[in-house]
């Protein structure tokens, strides 16, 4: 049995988190990740407060291991969200895209586990002072609402381990065990993986998302939308309009009026890779194949200790 902090906060078998990403991690998913050894993880950005309830009740049902809800805190109806946790006894919350002081505390009197994610050595410091049990450093190889500063994990982790004293979680690029022990030795003691699991039989995204992924090569995602909240998407035409859109120097509300709403629900979610958002990470270019969750788990350890095991040569 693999024992460090991470998996002593958690309780879990592994330090292995999966990401809570929008419109692919619902309750099948969490308990699957769950149920595997992991902390699965109910992606809360994607759900109204009713949906989100319904998810943490049928997650329950599914599992009897410990799962997080991950909690965007730049998204509205964020009390109502709480509320939604606090009512259905969740012990562990990953809060991200904001403030980790605005709400810490909060949860913390109730007994609630709080880590953070963070794409800087500033902000982890801020998670830290704010009370977070933990922060997972986010590289911007990442897929989906990203940091600014363009830090990759392999600079972040170091980083932001040596300024802390709670446990670290790597982030960004992850989606093996060889890439998970490169996190290890870096200084983290987990990891959290997001594009592989996008690709799993439990992920709720659309069927042709997950396709697209699998058959994705390198230079395929590209970090964009700086002037609004920077996202990391696949290419594709709704990206060219960006593109199209940046060039004649268009405003950051019009580039909001381009973006509207349900973007990213009609790319992932129903299968419109064409006009759709579709948020994926770099790490993309790497996945060839799609399946159960657990068999998810059981390869990335199964690689982690061949890795940890080989001589260097």
């Amino acid at each position: 049995m693999f024992t460090n902090r991470v998996t002593q906060l958690l309780n879990i078998d592994y330090p292995i988190l999966q990401a809570g990403m929008v419109w692919a991690s619902g309750w099948r998913l969490a308990s699957a990740v769950s149920n595997a050894g992991g902390l699965g993880i109910i992606g809360a950005g994607s759900m109204y407060p009713v949906v989100l309830d319904e998810h943490i009740k049928k997650c329950k049902v599914a599992t009897n291991k410990p799962f997080a809800v991950n909690l965007p805190l730049l998204y509205a109806d964020i009390e109502k969200h709480i509320e939604v946790i606090l009512q259905n006894k969740i012990n562990v919350v990953v809060t991200s895209a904001g403030n980790p002081a605005a709400y810490t505390s909060l949860l913390k009197k109730e007994g609630i586990k709080v880590l953070h994610v963070v794409s800087s050595k500033h902000f982890a410091q801020k998670a830290e002072n704010a009370g977070c049990d933990a922060v997972i450093a986010e590289g911007f190889e990442a897929g989906g609402h990203n940091g600014r500063e363009e830090t990759t994990t392999m600079v972040l982790v170091p980083l932001v381990c040596s300024a802390l004293r709670i446990p670290v979680i790597a982030a960004g690029g992850i989606a093996t065990g060889r890439q998970m022990l490169a996190c290890m030795v870096l200084g983290a003691e987990g990891v959290q993986i997001g594009s592989r699991f996008v690709a799993s039989n439990e992920a709720s995204s659309h069927q042709k998302f997950k396709n697209e992924v699998i058959n994705s090569g390198e230079g395929d995602t590209v970090l964009t939308l700086k002037e609004l909240v920077p996202v990391r998407i696949m290419k594709n035409n709704f990206y060219e309009e960006l593109v199209q859109a940046k060039k004649r120097n268009a405003s950051a509300k019009e580039l909001e009026n381009l973006l509207g709403k349900g973007r990213a629900k009609k790319g992932m979610f129903e299968g419109d890779l064409i006009e759709g958002e579709l948020e994926i990470g770099q790490v993309s270019a790497l996945l060839k194949d799609i399946k159960p969750a657990a068999d998810i788990i059981k390869e990335i350890w199964l690689q982690f200790n061949e890795a940890l095991n080989k001589p260097l040569k």
